[in-house]
């Protein structure tokens, strides 16, 4: 029943939390994408009130791990029930908790500030308590420290965290463990380059932001530890993204054979996803910032912020803090930081403007 309520929710053309009596919380993980965007935008910038934005997130992180834990970790500030289960409050998810801790390594690479690498070693230590499916073709790393939980993306975004942690701190548990953890789901990776959910029957559907999270990762693992061994699950599955999850137009596609919903996060994934390969696919520019101006067309209010989903027979346009508006700060914080050095020309496009940036 909850997870019914809670997909009505999640459904709905408009905003019904109100007339639920649920009230506006905060988000962990929007905070981690605001620092993100932030340094970023000061990388490219090198404005001193990001600098202090991105630093308030990060303080605000720190000051506010979830209770009772030894170490560094994130969860929601509300009960969320998935298909595996209820995931009670505060409780922490590697997926949160690996993507705040990549933000205070970009935060220590930017500033050098030590207590910054602090925290995302401990984060590195939260992940090396939780559970571990164990198999002879490598470690899935669990979602959550309840139970074992075994998902492609939370696997691999804790491992790309351990093993850049690992290389800056010169800890080689924390490498091993991280190839472990992507042997178990590069084994897994589908002949035509696409990942699964996770292997479990339940979980056999393949959507846009999630593949978008084992690229980055996958892509990740391979530049902080000079692996190349993963590098042609790499290159199948980024063809797959490129060929499955964009429409001509630029809309992003949620499955891979179905467009809608057209999702705001698919849209920042897609972006960001983009402007990460842009390094080794000269092509990959162009296309994030035909991804972009077709979101900021067709998902932008005059107001700023995005939209959270188009339906295809109704739009939900409230403008959710996590799925929308940091998500996407983050990614165009990036693609312009991506597009500094590249004339738009070169992109074919007229090229974003700061402007832009919500």
């Amino acid at each position: 029943m909850q997870r019914l309520l809670q997909q009505s929710v999640i459904r709905a053309p408009f905003n019904i939390r109100p007339f639920l009596g649920i009230p506006p919380l905060e988000c962990t993980k929007a905070r981690g994408y605001m620092a993100l965007g932030y340094i970023l935008t000061h990388r490219r910038t090198k404005d001193a009130t990001c600098r202090d934005r991105a630093l308030l997130c990060l303080d605000w992180l720190r000051q506010n791990p979830s209770p009772g834990s030894r170490q560094y970790g994130w969860g929601n500030h509300y009960h969320f029930t998935t298909r595996s289960g209820k995931i009670p409050r505060f409780v922490p998810t590697i997926v949160w908790t690996s993507l705040i801790g990549q933000a205070f390594v970009e935060a220590y690479e930017t500033w050098s500030d030590p207590a910054h690498l602090e925290i995302a070693t401990s984060v590195c230590n939260w992940i090396l308590d939780l559970p571990r499916e164990k198999t002879d073709s490598g470690t899935c790393l669990s979602y959550i420290s309840l139970n074992q939980s075994s998902i492609h993306n939370s696997n691999m975004l804790g491992a790309a965290l351990l093993a850049r942690v690992g290389t800056l701190i010169n800890r080689n548990e924390l490498v091993d463990v991280a190839r472990e953890a992507i042997e178990y789901s590069c084994s897994r990776q589908n002949p035509d380059g696409s990942w699964f959910y996770g292997e479990a029957p339940k979980y056999h559907w393949i959507d846009n932001f999630h593949t978008g999270y084992n690229l980055d990762s996958l892509k990740g693992y391979i530049e902080a530890t000079g692996d190349d061994s993963f590098k042609p699950h790499l290159r199948n599955g980024y063809r797959f993204f490129v060929q499955n999850f964009l429409e001509s137009s630029g809309c992003p596609r949620y499955y891979h054979n179905k467009t809608y919903p057209i999702d705001i996060q698919c849209a920042a994934q897609a972006i960001d996803t983009l402007a990460l390969f842009s390094d080794d696919d000269p092509k990959a520019l162009a296309l994030a910032e035909k991804v972009a101006t077709w979101t900021i067309d067709h998902m932008q209010d005059k107001d700023g912020y995005f939209y959270y989903r188009n339906f295809g027979w109704a739009f939900n346009r409230t403008p959710l803090l996590h799925w929308g508006q940091a998500t996407m700060f983050k990614a165009l914080a990036h693609l312009l930081l991506k597009s500094q050095s590249v004339p738009s020309a070169q992109t074919g496009s007229q090229g974003l403007q700061p402007a832009e940036l919500p």
